[in-house]
């Protein structure tokens, strides 16, 4: 199994769920604002291995929902 079709897997199971709620949901302005500005930083200087860390899981967490958001919208569709 290849990473992306795990990732389509989990995106599914979490779209089935909920879709409706889950087209709702939103990261806490904490989160939004701390990603910002590590991508902000990151494009001014180096990141520490810590932050570079911490940035990778955000956008592995922003991709996931992104793709079972896309799954929910087609199962709401579908309904």
């Amino acid at each position: 199994m290849t990473a992306q079709i795990a990732y389509d897997h989990i995106a599914d199971f979490i779209a089935s769920m909920n879709p409706a709620r889950l087209l709702e949901l939103r990261a806490p302005e904490e989160v939004r604002l701390r990603m910002e500005d590590l991508l902000e930083q990151e494009k001014r200087t180096q990141l520490t291995p810590a932050e570079k860390d911490e940035l990778d899981h955000y956008i592995i967490l922003e991709r996931l929902i992104r793709l079972a958001k896309a799954h929910a919208r087609i199962k709401l569709g579908a309904a």
